[in-house]
């Protein structure tokens, strides 16, 4: 299993998201990325290639239309100050921003890596790792098989109930040069996840979105190095670093996040 990669971002306001939601009518988003509808779902659709891939936001719960708009506008500077290499430096990677509905409403799936590894230890994070070869072009669905295969690869995951409706602009991880692809899914069909490795992985958890937009879950997470973060207090974790930045930018251009206190400060672990 390839491991993935980790660092930071953040701003703005607005309102939550609904808390529960039906299937999204005829809304359909065109993706202005290089992603846009050419490939088919990752679930098999009769008649089709069941090998291919594409992005479409057809059939979404209405609470979704939101990040479908965001996904569809948003631009690379908008999202972070890094951005990855003209020269194509970059270990090419992508994470999987997986979207479900649960008891309390809209919910993210995030995983927390093992407390033994060296990078990061213990850090919240979205499933994800480097591309493969077997995964192809990191240009086109590249990315898309890899943030599927790593989702399932570290917390059993089946891939076949995850429908793909947007990807965000690639964004760069000076610190570790990964060059990542956030993927964001719709778990259309859920399944059951967990610990599949516990050497890299030390637990696969769910957070509300309820609890992301609550300004009293919301901090800004201190590097020892001086350098300051968005991240959330949820799920009896620190939610920091990338994972907090992409999560946090999704709030913000989705209209969901709330005014919280930028002054409420968490140190982390000189480890970090």
């Amino acid at each position: 299993m390839t491991r993935g990669a980790r660092d930071e971002s953040g701003v703005a306001q607005a309102a939550a998201p609904p808390q529960h939601g039906g299937p999204q009518a005829p809304y359909e988003a065109r993706f202005e990325t290089p992603y846009e509808n050419r490939f088919q779902t990752p679930y098999e659709d009769p008649g089709e290639d069941p090998g291919a891939l594409r992005v479409s936001s057809q059939g979404l719960p209405r609470w979704l239309d939101p990040v479908v708009e965001a996904v569809r506008t948003v631009r690379p500077t908008q999202l972070s100050r890094f951005l990855p290499p003209e020269d194509g430096r970059g270990r090419q990677s992508a994470v999987l921003v997986l979207f479900g509905e649960g008891p309390r409403g809209p919910e993210l799936l995030l995983m927390e890596r093992a407390g033994t590894l060296r990078s990061h230890p213990g850090q919240p994070s979205f499933p994800g790792g480097a591309l493969d070869p077997e995964d192809g072009d990191p240009h086109t669905t590249g990315p898309l098989r890899a943030a599927l295969r790593e989702a399932e690869e570290e917390t059993g995951l089946d891939p076949s109930g995850v429908q793909i409706f947007g990807v965000l602009p690639r964004l760069y991880i000076p610190v570790s040069e990964f060059v990542v692809t956030p993927v964001l899914g719709w778990w259309r069909d859920p399944s059951p996840v967990g610990v599949v490795d516990p050497a890299e992985t030390a637990r696969v958890f769910t957070v509300p979105v309820a609890d992301l937009t609550d300004p009293d879950h919301r901090v800004m997470a201190v590097h020892p190095k001086g350098h300051l973060g968005p991240a959330f207090t949820v799920e009896s974790a620190l939610v920091w670093g990338f994972t907090a930045g992409v999560i946090d930018r999704i709030l913000h251009f989705a209209g969901w996040e709330r005014p919280w206190d930028r002054s409420r400060q968490v140190p982390l672990d000189w480890r970090a």
